[in-house]
């Protein structure tokens, strides 16, 4: 398919840059369809299924857990869907939480399309508007360029007690050099292309960088990142250089797991659960006040006669 697309710019862009631009910004904005695992159909197999627009466009989301319980919320990366991170569940669920996950737009059940970090940025803080009913995040785990996407909707305010970021991305909009090289683009038409896409979704590009974002942010939550040392996709040092501009984050390698392993294998996810439950997760705290309770029945019965 590339030596296709290659073939169609070379005639394309000098004769119409305006069309090669034109379909160059789809190509690149628009994400190759995932299919849901079997264990991904599980893990919202006895959730609440919900739906909401954002911009004109369906959101499709699933929430698990008690109504009353403290929200954590899933955000997955690029050409992927919210099953991507349902190893994270049934943990949190054991731990007192409640667990939102959704399809970004563009992604997955949420439907076809072009999408964005921005656009990513403003379905997570439409779900958490919907389904945190005015209660602060406990935590948002996040995956790839659902880092990015968390990061913008901080710094426009969204806020959140704890954040885990996996396999994060440093600056997003590098990509387009690997894929412009790979069509033969010239820089004339991704001049153009980043022109368009940026009126499209109301943000620059010189504006993604997370580590510029994390600098600006007026308050840094508590931030675990785990990061591959031999990400195959992201580099491992885009991490680290999170974690540098990020006051007090906490930087866990990992090795052998790749960039998408690092969303499911054991290790990781109890690491993370462990972060997120930072003092005490709400089945803990139950089960401390149930104790202090019978504590108090059992020893001090005679101070109540």
């Amino acid at each position: 398919m590339t030596k296709f697309f290659r073939a169609v710019f070379n005639v394309v862009q000098p004769v119409w840059p305006a069309g090669a631009a034109w379909l160059a910004e789809r190509l690149f904005f628009t994400p190759q369809r995932s299919k849901r695992s079997t264990h991904g159909r599980a893990a919202v197999a006895g959730a609440r299924r919900f739906t909401l627009r954002v911009g004109g466009r369906r959101i499709v989301g699933w929430r698990s857990g008690a109504a009353d319980a403290p929200v954590v919320y899933l955000v997955h990366g690029w050409a992927s869907r919210g099953s991507r991170l349902s190893g994270f569940t049934a943990p949190l669920l054991a731990a007192g939480y409640g667990v939102v996950s959704f399809d970004g737009p563009g992604h997955g059940a949420s439907g076809w399309g072009m999408s964005s970090i921005p656009e990513f940025a403003r379905a997570l803080a439409a779900v958490v508007a919907r389904e945190g009913r005015g209660a602060t995040p406990h935590a948002v785990i996040a995956h790839s360029l659902g880092c990015a996407a968390t990061t913008v909707a901080l710094s426009w305010g969204l806020e959140v007690e704890r954040l885990a970021f996996l396999a994060p991305p440093v600056d997003p909009p590098s990509w387009v050099q690997p894929f412009a090289r790979a069509l033969g683009l010239r820089p004339a038409i991704v001049d153009r292309m980043r022109a368009q896409s940026e009126r499209r979704i109301g943000f620059r590009w010189a504006d993604l960088n997370v580590s510029d974002i994390a600098r600006r942010l007026p308050a840094h939550p508590p931030l675990l990142i785990v990061h591959d040392r031999g990400d195959e996709t992201i580099a491992w040092n885009d991490g680290v250089a999170i974690a540098a501009a990020w006051h007090g984050a906490q930087f866990v390698t990992t090795n052998g797991l790749g960039h998408r392993g690092v969303t499911h294998n054991e290790d990781v996810v109890r690491r993370v659960v462990d972060f997120v439950a930072g003092e005490g997760s709400p089945v803990a705290a139950s089960q401390a006040r149930e104790s202090a309770q019978l504590e108090q029945e059992l020893f001090y019965r005679e101070q109540r006669i």
